[in-house]
């Protein structure tokens, strides 16, 4: 049966997959240019910003040599920002020590920074025919579906019995890359996480979640940890001519680290009162004028948080040393919510 499941896997995606870029080539470091994109990121969003990529540094070289910056401003709207960071070190490091090569097995790309079983494995099986299998939502939701397993997929226990079975699956064929492919693509397409495509699929009539009405409760996923909710409020500083405007580097190992951003007040609890703002210790003592530009906190949601957000503009004859002209701020890589404001107050 595993073998019958693994052959029309295949058989499906060779005649109903996607036309993307990355699918075709098996070059490794378009391969791994597209995967760390996808990470966390629909295709519709991420399509764009490979394409984006693979024009600005078509070769790993080319990426090792970009400064930082740079490469945060390309990556600016995708969120995780962890993941361009480790794009770069990684480029570098394949650049300078490797000889630009990438390493041709699983065991070996998994030492890279950045790159997770997932990753390696998708490089390991489309690049070089090694028959590891990935394993990710759309993995978990069609296994535990077509073969019934009611084991949490965010436990050990899942993980496990996740990653045996599909590697039992992928040894099955002679198209590893074919069959990671399709397994994703699948996924995707027709067995999705609500109103899944059950009358299109191929494998109804031996889908243990279909037979037995099942198929809205798998996968099993235990409850995370509960959103947090975080009060921002930003001061869009500007110098009294209006020309310049503070800009400062986000350190620490918070989220958004290495982007930019407006001197920062988080409050507890609920946003700042313009006294509260005035008396911190930030523009305490400073002769300042200061409103808020908008009338309700803008909400930005991130995995496991809740941003509230305010921007006060700020005018104050302060000299800062993060200054920079209004003019220069689009050349920096900022933060979605600050890029909306800075587009909504057209600076």
């Amino acid at each position: 049966m595993k073998r019958k499941i693994s052959q029309q896997l295949i058989a499906w995606y060779l005649e109903n997959k996607r036309d993307l870029p990355w699918r075709k080539t098996n070059h490794p470091y378009s391969i791994w240019i597209s995967e760390v994109i996808l990470q966390q990121t629909r295709i519709a969003q991420g399509l764009p910003y490979y394409q984006r990529f693979m024009d600005a540094f078509p070769a790993v070289e080319l990426l090792a040599e970009a400064s930082e910056q740079e490469v945060l401003k390309l990556w600016q709207g995708l969120g995780y920002y962890s993941r361009a960071r480790n794009l770069h070190h990684t480029a570098k490091f394949v650049a300078s020590e490797l000889n630009g090569k990438f390493p041709e097995t699983f065991v070996e790309l998994k030492k890279l920074k950045g790159i997770g079983d997932y990753t390696a494995a998708a490089i390991a099986s489309i690049c070089f025919d090694e028959k590891t299998a990935v394993l990710d939502g759309n993995v978990f939701r069609f296994l535990s579906r077509v073969f019934g397993i009611e084991t949490p997929i965010n436990t050990l226990a899942g993980k496990k019995i996740f990653s045996e079975l599909a590697n039992q699956l992928i040894c099955q064929t002679d198209s590893p890359a074919d069959f990671n492919q399709g397994i994703m693509e699948f996924g995707s397409l027709l067995c999705k996480p609500q109103q899944p495509e059950c009358l299109l699929c191929p494998f109804q009539t031996h889908c243990a979640a279909f037979q037995t009405g099942k198929v809205e409760e798998l996968p099993v996923k235990l409850k995370m940890k509960a959103t947090r909710n975080r009060f921002f409020n930003y001061l869009v500083m500007f110098s009294e001519d209006k020309q310049k405007v503070t800009l400062e580097k986000r350190n620490g190992h918070d989220i958004w680290k290495h982007l930019y951003q407006f001197p920062l007040i988080e409050t507890t609890g609920k946003p700042a009162s313009a006294a509260q703002i005035k008396s911190h210790k930030l523009l305490k003592g400073l002769e300042v004028s200061i409103r808020l530009a908008n009338k309700l906190p803008w909400q930005h949601q991130l995995t496991h948080q809740k941003l509230h957000i305010n921007f006060w503009l700020v005018q104050t004859d302060l000299a800062s040393e993060n200054q920079i002209s209004v003019y220069n701020i689009r050349e920096y890589p900022v933060p979605v919510p600050i890029e909306k404001f800075i587009n909504t107050f057209e600076f």
